[in-house]
């Protein structure tokens, strides 16, 4: 495969502007109906997603049912389930610019958790970065302002959770392959989902099932253009480009949704993503 780190740039921009609109209409929807329920059927339809891509791949779903660690793909399934619908309750609580400025910090706990869980060096530079980063967190939790609150946490609890989830998918792409991580993703998410969420039914009215429709839609969507900008370039020229969605993220909550930047939360915002790219810099220089 030729590498075409233009493209992938182009493809990295392209998905984060689609999970942006994704994290959108899941604030909307959520607002009005349970988050267990909007999450469940945006699981239902990435699981279908998720067969059809991998029934098309070597070996086809009976090679992804054999992973080399089932325990862990099991796991970091469940994890993530269950953070998507941490941060879209952090969506409906905090907004999506708060939300997103916190969450900005899960690179550094990826960095500050890949010592003690993988095993990797991490030199002092990163941890100084980790440190720059979470004082970013901090001027973002500013006392004044009223995200400082017990609600503040919630994002502050995803990131920890997908970084959990990131650190786990590099552990088992020691043995699995991606395509079989992207099999288990899907499929344990959508039982984990579907038994938490059958029981939290609500009808919906039919223009809210269109955007549920647009939902399930924009989430496949970003996965594919997701897998296709790593099948083009490598993913340490385009990490730094997802950091877009926190860009993308707050424009959406300003136009759609009546949020504002407060000023603090911009400061605090772009030292935690400038922490976070060092942390970038600094792990492919090591690489």
């Amino acid at each position: 495969m030729q590498s075409n780190t233009r493209l992938g740039i182009l493809y990295m921009v392209a998905t984060t502007l689609v999970f942006a609109l994704q994290d959108g209409f899941s604030q909307y929807l959520s607002s009005t109906y349970n988050v267990y329920l909007v999450v469940m059927i945006r699981y239902w339809f990435f699981a279908a997603f998720v067969i059809a891509i991998t029934a098309r791949r070597p070996g086809g779903i009976q090679a992804a049912l054999k992973p080399r660690y089932p325990i862990l793909q099991i796991l970091r399934g469940t994890i993530l389930a269950i953070e998507i619908c941490v941060m879209v309750t952090a969506f409906t609580i905090l907004g999506l610019i708060e939300s997103h400025a916190v969450f900005a910090c899960y690179p550094l706990l990826v960095a500050a958790l890949s010592g003690p869980i993988l095993g990797e060096g991490v030199g002092w530079r990163r941890w100084a970065a980790i440190f720059v980063g979470f004082i970013g967190v901090l001027i973002i939790l500013e006392p004044s302002h009223a995200v400082f609150s017990p609600a503040a946490v919630i994002p502050l609890i995803s990131a920890f959770m997908f970084a959990l989830y990131g650190l786990m998918t590099r552990y088992v792409a020691r043995g699995d392959s991606a395509a079989t991580s992207f099999f288990w993703t899907g499929i344990v998410g959508v039982v984990v989902m579907t038994i938490i969420g059958i029981g939290n039914w609500q009808p919906m009215t039919l223009t809210d099932y269109g955007w549920m429709a647009i939902l399930c839609v924009l989430g496949a969507l970003g996965h594919y253009l997701l897998i296709k900008c790593f099948e083009v370039a490598e993913a340490s020229s385009v990490q730094p480009f997802a950091y877009l969605q926190l860009v993308f993220a707050s424009g959406i909550g300003m136009w759609f949704f009546g949020e504002t930047l407060e000023l603090h939360v911009a400061v605090g915002a772009v030292i935690v993503v400038s922490a976070g790219l060092f942390t970038l810099w600094r792990a492919q220089r090591q690489a």
